[in-house]
């Protein structure tokens, strides 16, 4: 009994966290959605909609995730030959980056 209350606590605790991360990883998705997955497959099985556009899911087989935080925050100028200018916020930059991950 005492170990199911210790776990019931802990869950507690981890709730609101998780409930945060959840809600990270959604803005990034949306994100993602509306500035990206014109060219890019931004999740699991998709395909890019543009032949040189990089997966996300693919990402990290090229660069570090953690690096391309400086690119969002610089503003991304790099990747296919007409890809937009996009620079972000970092609110924007850490929640694109957890969602990245998820798809990894």
């Amino acid at each position: 009994m005492k170990n199911a209350l210790t776990l019931a606590a802990l869950i507690a605790i981890g709730t609101p966290a998780l409930a945060q991360e959840d809600e990270v990883v959604s803005f990034g998705r949306a994100l993602a959605e509306s500035n990206c997955a014109s060219c890019h497959a931004i999740g699991r099985e998709d395909e890019s909609a543009h032949p040189e556009a990089v997966p996300f899911r693919e990402l990290s087989e090229r660069y570090p995730i953690d690096a391309l935080e400086e690119a969002f925050a610089e503003g991304i100028q790099v990747g296919h030959p007409d890809m937009p200018m996009f620079q972000a916020e970092p609110d924007q930059i850490e929640a694109i980056l957890a969602y990245i991950e998820t798809v990894q």
